[in-house]
């Protein structure tokens, strides 16, 4: 049984006693959301944000966990203020992910080994497929080469600039996922139907990412595994030595690992070969590399955040907290002068990219294992709690809250104007601008009760 499942149970019995305790917050919440602008939680400087530096998701879709190839956990697109549940969907197990978001379809796996397909704008049930295992990592899907109203084109139709989407006959419809037991699936989005199938010696925690018709994913074993989608045949491998956990993000031609090894790896896709010695970290890391231009960004679990230049193969500074030593668990959200990282110590701390320097700080009520996601002038932070906070950019003021029963495990996906998330209750949930009218509800039918909502 792996960590993610154990927790999943172990919470159980936390819970019974912690809704009785919730109980009085939730009647004084009353299940509304809550829009705090003028609210500070805060404190010292004002972020800055540059959008022609800011690295650019397909504002329609949402097929990576952390938004883009170099995994910048960032998109241009800026949410309605006022926001409301569109539509629920309930499975039976919980959901320790980030859903992708392509075309029509909502993509998701549960702890339990099950994969979903909903409609994207009403939440109804496309397909599901069982599996004999479990799913931690979230989902990935490829990208489409040409064609009018290509996913791999921005909504006035220009080519994306993502460094994943060059090449040509590129599967489209492809989503790949790994499983607790080191399997790597590829499915066909359209109808769940298994494309291939293959092998690693140790758990896929992370997701997968692509360059042109090739799969990289990283293991537990060790090893960052590159695939090509058509016939999941192995391309090449890479070994560190010891576990990974996180996804591999990707630069140009250049993929980046970091790992229990303490060490930044930077590898060729075109061959497999390090591209350089690896870069010390100082400790283990969990967390998938941000990349921004020159820069690649990295918490680890030793309390520090670091930022290197790749291409000089240099650190160029270490940020820790002076007060406090925190531990980093997830991953960096990175746009224009500012990296935000979330503690397993409740703090979410906005970095100075230029001096390493602390902009703002935002305490939470209880700590956040999701890592941040930044949209617009927003940052996006979904906490054990069943808190989805909504901070600025500028300041990490709160300008607004959504509650739940459960917790969010996994970081939200942004894709068009709504926002995407799961939690570890088996709903998903998707939020969108307020109508002022009902929002329908879908149900898995083999779940056994309806969805909650705050």
């Amino acid at each position: 049984m792996t960590i993610g499942m154990l927790r999943h149970r172990e919470t159980e019995a936390v819970r019974f006693f912690g809704f009785a305790v919730l109980a009085v917050g939730w009647l004084i919440w009353g299940g509304s959301a809550v829009w705090a602008a003028e609210a500070d939680t805060g404190n010292s400087k004002t972020a800055k944000t540059n959008e022609a530096t800011l690295d650019v998701s397909d504002r329609s879709d949402w097929r990576l966990p952390r938004g883009t190839a170099e995994a910048s956990g960032a998109t241009q697109t800026q949410l309605p203020r006022d926001l409301e549940v569109l539509w629920e969907y309930k499975a039976a197990e919980a959901f320790e992910s980030t859903p992708a978001v392509v075309g029509d379809r909502v993509l998701i796996g549960d702890v339990m080994g099950r994969l979903y397909a909903v409609e994207r704008d009403t939440g109804r049930e496309i397909w599901k497929k069982n599996y004999d295992t479990g799913f931690l990592a979230s989902p990935a899907v490829h990208w489409l080469a040409a064609g009018p109203a290509s996913p791999n084109k921005t909504p006035d139709n220009t080519p994306a600039t993502d460094s994943s989407t060059s090449g040509e006959n590129v599967n489209s419809d492809l989503m790949v996922i790994g499983d607790v037991e080191g399997n790597l699936y590829a499915i066909n989005i359209v109808d769940g139907s298994e494309r291939w199938k293959q092998s690693t010696e140790g758990e896929i925690s992370g997701a997968a990412n692509f360059f042109k018709e090739n799969v990289l994913v990283a293991s537990q074993d060790g090893s960052l595994y590159c695939f090509a989608t058509t016939d999941g045949k192995l391309i090449w491998k890479y070994d560190t030595g010891d576990q990974i956990r996180c996804s591999p993000a990707l630069a140009g031609d250049r993929t980046f690992l970091g790992g229990c090894d303490g060490q930044l790896h930077i590898v060729d896709v075109n061959n497999g070969k390090a591209a350089g010695e690896p870069l010390p970290l100082g400790g283990p890391t969990g967390s998938t590399p941000a990349v921004s231009g020159d820069h690649a960004f990295l918490p680890i679990m030793e309390g520090a955040v670091l930022m290197f230049d790749w291409k000089k193969q240099s650190q160029q500074w270490r940020y820790e907290d002076e007060e406090r030593s925190q531990e980093y668990r997830a991953s960096a959200a990175v746009a224009g002068d500012v990296v935000v990282v979330s503690s397993q110590y409740k703090q979410i701390d906005a970095i100075s990219i230029a001096t390493g320097k602390r902009l703002w700080r935002h305490t939470l009520r209880r700590r956040a294992d999701a890592s941040p996601v930044i949209a617009g002038d927003d940052v996006w932070i979904a906490a054990t709690d069943g808190r989805l906070v909504r901070l600025g950019l500028n300041d990490g003021k709160e300008r607004w809250q959504y509650e739940i029963k459960g917790s969010f495990i996994a970081a939200p996906a942004i894709a068009g104007d709504r926002l995407f998330i799961a939690d570890d209750e088996g709903v998903v949930r998707c939020f969108g601008k307020k109508k002022g009218v009902g929002s329908p509800k879908s149900t898995d039918p083999d779940s056994t009760s309806p969805a909650q909502q705050k």
